[in-house]
């Protein structure tokens, strides 16, 4: 935790559900593999190395089509699928 936002490092395969955060960006640094984010009007592609922020409020899609690694930045408090809660909802855990 720095400054009440989590460094939150996740694997990702598949797709992840679509959902929005309505009070915060989210930002996205991929440390390994791929992932295209979704969102309404396009797809972003995002390769090892890129970091790519979603705009609070914007619907957005994760997907992996094989294992990527990928390290977030965003509130404490925030839930991993925003205001769309799924079985894809997970706790915080701290480490």
């Amino acid at each position: 935790m720095v400054n009440d936002y989590d460094l939150r490092v996740f694997k990702a395969l598949g797709n992840f559900t679509r959902h929005r955060h309505p009070d915060t960006d989210e930002l996205f640094i991929v440390l390994s593999g791929s992932i295209t984010m979704e969102l309404d009007d396009r797809n972003v592609r995002l390769e090892a190395g890129d970091v790519y922020v979603v705009p609070r409020g914007r619907f957005h899609q994760p997907r992996a089509d094989s294992e990527a690694t990928v390290l977030l930045l965003e509130p404490s408090s925030t839930v991993n699928t925003g205001d769309t809660p799924s079985e894809m909802t997970a706790p915080r855990r701290l480490v």
